[in-house]
């Protein structure tokens, strides 16, 4: 069995910046890709940002030039830096992984959500 487990979201004011981690943890052979989507009220989940183990990344539009994803291979952990948030950022943050454990079984894993609230 492996898992994720998210931390760092919060309160912040718009234009503010908080990190979120999400480090996965069981017995672990390898990591391909992990990522970051969200989901707002009312709206689908979507991909905020992806990192694959030989550090490609990917970004949605909307957070080009603020996000910055990555990652630390030795502590099987993601990182997401979010600068300049604004209100739209608003949503619950989940971490997501591609994993194979030490018997060859492929998980597609996801984290619990993490509450990220950018609000004066």
């Amino acid at each position: 069995q492996v898992q994720l487990v998210e931390s760092g979201g919060g309160l912040v004011q718009p234009g503010g910046s908080l990190r979120l981690s999400c480090a996965a943890s069981g017995r672990i052979f390898g990591i391909y890709a992990m990522g970051w989507y969200r989901q707002a009220p009312g709206k689908q989940r979507e991909l905020v940002a992806t990192i694959t183990s030989l550090g490609s990344t990917n970004y949605a539009d909307s957070v080009k030039g603020r996000f910055t994803i990555s990652r630390d291979g030795a502590k099987n952990t993601v990182y997401l830096q979010m600068n300049s948030l604004k209100p739209g950022d608003t949503a619950v943050y989940y971490c997501n992984a591609d994993i194979t454990d030490v018997t060859g079984t492929q998980y597609h894993v996801w984290g619990q959500g993490t509450q990220v609230t950018v609000s004066s």
